[in-house]
């Protein structure tokens, strides 16, 4: 049986559609028929090399790691504890540890140092069919949206900003009185606005961006007010922070664009004892300012994808209802020029991949 597949066969070329054989069905895998698949920045990356000095790749490589779809065959192995079965709408968890280490024993596979992401060497669902160990997919309950298209970007887009906000909170850096700034309205971003009011506890939500209709749609995700900061210095940006908030400065700053200017005017409007979280993967480096965040007790966190638990946390909080989604869809056929246009930043909110 064939399927098709948009697959990378070197760097910096566009992905080929071919017809190749589905997957075999290991014994403790589900095969799942790709419904909906969530276009990234970091396919982009992945096409262009950047990820090769951190975890070189060997072509070919299907991408596609933000899946949602339904269980076409069950491995031999998996058990029936597992609760799955063939037509099941499911998600897909897409980081798979070794769960030997101590960071998959604490729940954080992500992490992993010898663990495997869908989509970046196993197997993604730029593709009609695509093997998943059975333990890294959710089963979609009643009472959550089923439309495949709003599901997929959810194990990515919708998550990683949700544990990054969640580290923020941990630290003690949001509540009544505090403001939270979000750096970077794409696909993280747009999520990330509305676990700023979801888990700030009252805070202030500032949403900055160098495009006026990624403030648009931040201002309908829950934004209390919007920075343009293209061509604004630190100072002018701190002028417009004062003008909003009574403030010049910021208490916690989830930035998911992870590019170094946007840090370094992070961390010149950050407050003493304030704490900025990256989960964006735009540049290379952090350079942050040694003295201010040494006798400012300042904090940087890195914060990458999420577990389980925190999948299974966003799941409820979509099927609550509190979770807004801009999505727009696509064909397979559509991908390369896609992704061009999210490499150029010209893309509002999520692309999908559906398929019939």
């Amino acid at each position: 049986m064939q399927m098709r597949a948009a697959i990378m066969h070197d760097y910096n070329e566009p992905l080929r559609i071919e017809e190749v054989p589905v997957p075999d069905v290991g014994p403790a895998d589900v095969l799942v028929k790709v419904a909906a698949t969530g276009m990234c920045r970091s396919d982009c990356q992945l096409m262009e090399g950047y990820f090769t000095q951190g975890a070189p790749l060997k072509a070919p490589i299907i991408p596609g790691h933000e899946v949602a779809g339904r269980i076409a065959a069950v491995g031999a192995d998996a058990p029936r504890v597992a609760g799955l079965s063939e037509g099941d709408l499911v998600v897909v968890n897409p980081n798979w540890g070794d769960g030997t280490c101590r960071q998959c024993r604490e729940g954080n596979e992500q992490i992993c140092a010898n663990g495997q992401m869908a989509g970046f060497g196993p197997p993604g669902g730029f593709a009609e069919y695509m093997p998943v160990p059975y333990r890294h997919v959710i089963a979609v309950r009643d009472g959550l949206d089923s439309r495949p298209e709003t599901l997929a970007p959810l194990t990515d887009a919708g998550l990683t900003p949700y544990r990054g906000m969640k580290k923020l909170r941990q630290a003690g850096k949001v509540g009544a009185g505090r403001t939270v700034v979000v750096n970077g309205i794409g696909g993280l971003g747009s999520y990330g606005v509305q676990y700023a009011r979801l888990l700030g506890g009252g805070a202030t939500v500032v949403a900055f961006a160098r495009s006026d209709e990624k403030l648009a749609l931040a201002m309908e995700n829950g934004a209390h007010h919007t920075i343009n900061t293209r061509g604004k210095t630190a100072d002018e940006v701190a002028d417009v922070l004062e003008d909003m908030t009574g403030r010049r400065e910021a208490d916690a700053i989830l930035d998911c664009a992870g590019a170094e200017d946007g840090l370094q005017l992070g961390a010149a409007v950050l407050a003493r004892e304030g704490a900025i979280t990256c989960v964006g993967l735009m540049g290379q480096k952090v350079v942050l300012p040694l003295l201010p965040f040494t006798n400012g007790e300042r904090s940087y966190f890195g914060s990458f994808w999420g577990n389980y638990d925190d999948l299974a946390e966003v799941l409820s909080l979509a099927s609550q209802g509190l979770i807004k989604h801009t999505v727009t869809t696509l064909r397979l056929d559509d991908v390369n020029e896609k992704l061009e246009a999210l490499a150029r930043g010209d893309v509002v909110g999520r692309l999908v991949v559906t398929f019939d």
